[in-house]
């Protein structure tokens, strides 16, 4: 720095600084320096509301939480995820996804379905609260003769025929 300078009183350090900077500033800048600096005044202004202070204290808070428990990485890889995806969807994804929607709607919605699924959890339940209350005999024997039984017999076969009929659809599923 030279001497003159070094000898200024700080106020015409400043007057020779605003000289300056008024000189290497053109309109445009000028105007969106004041537009910038309004901004972050009002900015300044809404975070002295007590309301929005805390807002912003709670917000904090919580991002330390989410940071300190990973769960912060956890929700930037959901939005990249979603980004993706959103990417993705052709028109052709999106319309099979609304039939694949459409024919689920239409398969599971209906009546039937319902009473069967109202019948089913039913059975279940008399079933459990059935066999709960009966003692467990254990040991080989009293396994063998609950076999003898008939309903038992019934039960196996249905069971036997069931997953047989389900792992033939299954496979002619697989093979078309």
């Amino acid at each position: 720095m030279n001497d003159a300078i070094r000898r200024n009183e700080p106020t015409e350090e400043l007057a020779i600084l605003a000289q300056a900077a008024r000189e290497a500033l053109s309109d445009g800048m000028v105007e969106r320096l004041a537009i910038t600096a309004g901004n972050a005044l009002e900015l300044l202004d809404r975070l002295n509301d007590e309301g929005t202070r805390s807002a912003v204290h709670l917000v904090i808070d919580r991002l330390g939480e989410l940071h300190k428990a990973g769960a912060l990485d956890t929700f930037f890889d959901t939005v990249m995820l979603l980004h993706s995806a959103r990417n993705a969807a052709t028109d052709t994804i999106v319309d099979r996804l609304f039939t694949f929607v459409e024919q689920m709607v239409n398969t599971i919605g209906t009546e039937e379905m319902g009473a069967f699924a109202a019948n089913t959890r039913l059975a279940l339940e008399e079933a459990a609260e059935e066999t709960k209350g009966s003692p467990s005999r254990g040991g080989f024997f009293a396994a063998l003769s609950l076999l003898a039984r008939p309903e038992t017999q019934r039960s196996l076969s249905f069971l036997l025929t069931f997953s047989d009929k389900l792992q033939r659809r299954t496979a002619g599923l697989e093979a078309a």
